[in-house]
């Protein structure tokens, strides 16, 4: 595998790192202003002629161990015994996020292929129903991860875009093929529970309306006390950990709040009859998970160095962890060592499973991992 990374920052691309490459697939991760600048998708397109351009806006851009803002990081990637297949859907094309999934899914060839990565729009999509219609239409064990895009701490516009700037509203995905292609993935959080454990009584989708019979933001707005006049940028740092009959409880970051019908509008789906409890942050754990994500992903590239990590940690951490943000990030490259080559993104919400045993899902405030090696 051959990897190039260049990063845009004040106002210039800086010299490129890594090999040369014939690019099959570039990821671009930056500011909405610079995925809407044609220069940007010009510079890119004479530098990796051929290659499919796969971009979206962040919260921050992840480079190596450092975070960049309002900038672009973009990493070539030439498979030297694979090959990529890129699709997309626009979120007009199909009824729902489930069937948005699966229609994306079928777009890429099954033959042959082992893992998808995908990229979303962050504010408008359901991503555990594009989850769960990605998983059922895909062969059986065909890995998938990837993000939601974001928009800082803003919520105001995210963008994805392949190829050159965004028209609409898609989800992008990218199909890995070749036989000696080896991928891992990890999700950890470490985020400490606070207040009783709620019922779930009324939701749809992902839209919260009562817990415990209570509309869920009055009972928001009262654990948040001076935080809740920043709704929905501080629910950032109180996620919620959704809880089923079985299996490992997954985070919900909120997205939106309707003070009409008192609701909260989360990232993925809050099922009734679940069980639901705030969370807060504590900074040693938050990076210990990030250590965490990591040795699990190497358990699926059989390698302590991969060729490339794709590190995809949320906007929320990131708010909490402030100066520090880069202590999750150095956790990763300690783990994976100097020759493993790191890109990634802050985003609105994380998609992978905890474990490559586990299935797949979306979460909140984890950091994500995959890793992809060729042998």
């Amino acid at each position: 595998m051959h990897i190039q990374q260049r990063i845009f920052t004040n106002g210039r691309w800086a010299a490129p790192t890594g090999a040369d490459t014939r690019a099959q697939v570039a990821l671009i991760f930056g500011s909405a202003a610079r995925l809407d600048d044609p220069q940007t998708w010009a510079d890119l397109a004479g530098w990796y002629p051929g290659a499919r351009l796969v971009g979206c806006s962040t919260a921050g851009e992840v480079a190596s161990a450092q975070v960049h803002d309002d900038g672009l990081v973009a990493t070539a990637i030439e498979l030297e015994h694979g090959h990529v297949v890129v699709a997309a859907v626009t979120l007009d094309e199909a009824a729902d996020s489930a069937a948005l999934g699966a229609l994306l899914a079928s777009r890429l060839p099954h033959p042959g292929l082992v893992h998808v990565l995908i990229v979303s729009e962050g504010l408008s999509i359901n991503g555990s129903a594009l989850v769960a219609g990605l998983v059922a239409t895909l062969p059986a064990g065909v890995g998938v991860t990837g993000g939601l895009s974001g928009d800082g701490a803003r919520f105001a516009r995210t963008t994805v875009c392949l190829d050159g700037p965004s028209p609409t509203q898609q989800v992008v995905a990218i199909g890995l093929y070749g036989a000696r292609l080896h991928v891992g993935c990890g999700s950890r959080g470490g985020w400490d529970p606070f207040g009783p454990e709620r019922r779930i009584t009324r939701s749809i989708g992902n839209v919260l309306y009562e817990l415990d019979g209570e509309p869920a933001l009055d009972l928001y707005k009262r654990y948040l006390a001076e935080h809740a006049a920043g709704l929905p940028a501080t629910g950032l740092l109180f996620p919620l950990a959704i809880r089923g009959a079985t299996g490992e409880p997954v985070v919900r970051t909120i997205l939106a709040v309707d003070e009409t019908a008192r609701s909260l509008t989360f990232a993925g789906d809050v099922p009734t009859g679940h069980r639901a409890r705030l969370m807060k942050a504590n900074v040693e754990r938050l990076v210990d998970g990030a250590t965490s994500a990591a040795q699990v992903a190497l358990e699926g590239t059989g390698t302590t160095s991969p060729d490339l990590a794709i590190l995809i940690s949320c906007v929320g951490r990131k708010l909490v962890l402030k100066q520090r943000v880069e202590e999750e990030l150095e956790a990763v490259r300690d783990a994976f060592g100097p020759h493993t080559a790191m890109t990634g993104f802050y985003s609105y919400g994380e998609i992978s499973p905890f474990s490559p045993s586990s299935p797949c899902e979306l979460h909140n405030q984890t950091m994500t991992i995959t890793t992809i090696s060729e042998r």
